[in-house]
């Protein structure tokens, strides 16, 4: 019992070290990351802690959990970039732990370490700590939901059954209660295909079982939505729904994406746990039913969410990021087995090792050739978006020397194959550091300058009229920065002045609008007494003084 506190004190320290500096090292970045920790600067400012919203409207897209946390953070150390990501890192420290007692419980302390450093030394898992979005809380509740879901099936007339339903059914709701009801979707699949596989329906339709989790699922997950209804906010429970419906039917803005995405997405970010992941697809022989209960149930898992959002319209990276759990651990148990002498290392994993390992390193390499041709490149037009072309010719330091984090990646995948090849555990443990340490070098050089091209030039001139007795706002695209950076308080005097409004009627301050490049001659025309302040990095800055009014009619503005 001694060396399991030991390992987890040592796995907390470490993660803490890991993933705690430099949270603020750089912006947030449009859209996620502003807009949880603007709802959580709101929230501050009117000291409503049960509203959610963004610009001081309703804001129906999320649930309040993961902004409390954010709240909270922002109470200890202020409003800025590093508390909003503060919640992500603890979420690192705390799934670590979590992940190691699982793998100690069910295995061994050596499954338990190794997946612990499979999961750090995985590339998306490790980012997403260093991150302010939802996913890390939303996907660490619902493994936890499917755990304890998995224990209780697997359990025979045990004591505990009723703990595990209870404990199910709570982290199921704070998932409910931190994104919304895909947390409940992705337990009933993965349950219904248990269940059709196994036939073991008569312990979910136990009256004791659906009363306690019924219950549990409703007080956790469902109490915020009920004090909504309450208060008289049922439209907003319906408008959370329809948003919810649109996500899975329709395309997000911006966010489209061909069949196979998340498959190519969890390949190459999840790497090198992927890799190891691939043997993982045959049959094994588990020790124990509890081995066996847990292996079915993340293999489940990760198809259903794996095709679920494969079926989904709207692509985004996150969507599929639960999978990080499942990949995780089949890498793991490869690992442990090849270890063991259970299984042997195929010489096909070594090439595709290689073969990742390349591409994953040129693409530095692609960078670092690009930006220094990025003149000749915008020049011959071969970038057709005045917007993007705009974005490159922002002033960032590169020393020449970045393309090197590809070279390392490679050469240390390289070393532990050939140098270690006949001590696998040391052969593993020298590939993921490598990648541990290639992910994090990487968040520290590389972040900061593509922040610089995509979006400093907007935040830093929403941070200099930070506190200005003034309106800020964004015409012809969708951002969340103006209203974090430029610090907006609530409105003083209702009805609220609307855009159209800012932009066309009469105000009694100045009015600054950002645009995009692409959209400046519209604006232009359909706003002339706004004048152009200065061009930026595909940015276009405008401002109109109190006095100015337009005389024409506007036209009205059509949503981006």
């Amino acid at each position: 019992m001694k060396r399991k506190y030991i390992d987890l004190l040592f796995i907390a320290l470490a993660a803490g070290i890991l993933f705690v500096p430099f949270l603020g090292g750089v912006h947030l970045f449009d859209w996620d990351e502003i807009n949880f920790a603007e709802s959580a600067r709101e929230m501050l400012q009117t000291h409503d802690f049960l509203t959610v919203q963004i610009n001081y409207h309703l804001f129906w897209e999320k649930p309040p959990l993961f902004i409390w946390m954010q709240v909270l953070s922002m109470k200890l150390f202020g409003v800025n970039e590093f508390a909003a990501r503060f919640p992500d890192a603890m979420a690192g420290v705390v799934t670590l732990m979590v992940l190691y007692l699982i793998g100690e419980r069910l295995f061994s302390r050596r499954f338990g370490l190794i997946w612990v450093l499979v999961y750090a030394g995985s590339i998306l898992p490790q980012l997403y700590f260093r991150s302010g979005i939802i996913d890390p809380w939303f996907n660490l509740f619902i493994f936890l939901g499917i755990y304890f879901m998995a224990l209780y099936l697997e359990s025979r007339k045990n004591r505990k059954e009723q703990l595990y339903i209870f404990l199910s059914a709570a982290f199921i709701g704070l998932a409910v209660m931190t994104k919304g009801p895909v947390g409940l979707l992705v337990l009933l699949l993965s349950l219904t295909v248990w269940l059709i596989l196994r036939g073991s329906w008569k312990k979910v339709f136990r009256w004791r079982f659906l009363l306690i989790y019924g219950l549990t699922l409703l007080i956790v997950g469902g109490f915020w939505f009920i004090l909504q209804i309450v208060d008289g906010r049922a439209s907003l429970i319906m408008d959370f729904i329809q948003y919810q419906i649109h996500l899975f039917s329709h395309k997000g803005a911006g966010h489209g994406g061909f069949l196979l995405y998340h498959f190519v997405v969890l390949f190459f970010g999840v790497f090198p746990a992927s890799v190891f992941m691939l043997p993982a697809f045959r049959r094994f022989r588990d020790k124990t039913d509890k081995q066996k209960v847990f292996r079915n149930w993340m293999m489940i898992s990760f198809w259903v969410v794996l095709i679920l959002f494969t079926i989904v319209k709207t692509k985004i990276v996150h969507y599929s990021s639960f999978c990080y759990f499942p990949i995780t651990f089949f890498a793991t148990y490869i690992i442990v087995k090849m270890i063991k002498g259970e299984l042997k290392f195929p010489s096909r994993l070594k090439v595709v090792l290689i073969a990742t390992a390349t591409v994953e390193g040129l693409a530095f390499v692609a960078l670092q050739l690009f930006i220094h041709y990025k003149n000749r490149i915008i020049a011959k037009g071969w970038i057709h978006d005045p917007f993007a072309a705009g974005n490159l010719q922002a002033n960032v330091h590169w020393s020449g020397f970045e393309f090197l984090l590809g070279v390392f990646l490679l050469t240390g995948v390289l070393i532990s194959l050939f140098f270690f090849r006949k001590n696998i555990q040391r052969m593993v443990t020298g590939i993921f550091i490598t990648s541990l340490i290639f992910t994090t070098l990487s968040v520290f050089i590389i972040t900061p300058k593509v922040e610089g091209y995509s979006q400093n030039a907007a935040i830093d001139f929403y941070a200099k009229h930070a506190g200005e007795n003034a309106y800020v706002d964004v015409w012809g695209f969708k951002s969340y920065a103006q209203y974090f950076y430029f610090r907006k308080k609530p409105p003083e005097t209702l009805p609220v002045v609307s855009q159209q409004m800012q932009l066309n009627g009469e105000v009694s301050k100045p009015v600054y609008v950002v645009t995009k490049i692409t959209s400046k001659n519209a604006f232009q025309k359909r706003y002339p007494a706004f004048h152009l302040l200065y061009e930026k990095n595909g940015f276009d800055f405008f401002k109109r003084n109190p006095e100015s009014k337009t005389k024409t009619k506007p036209k009205p503005d059509i949503d981006d």
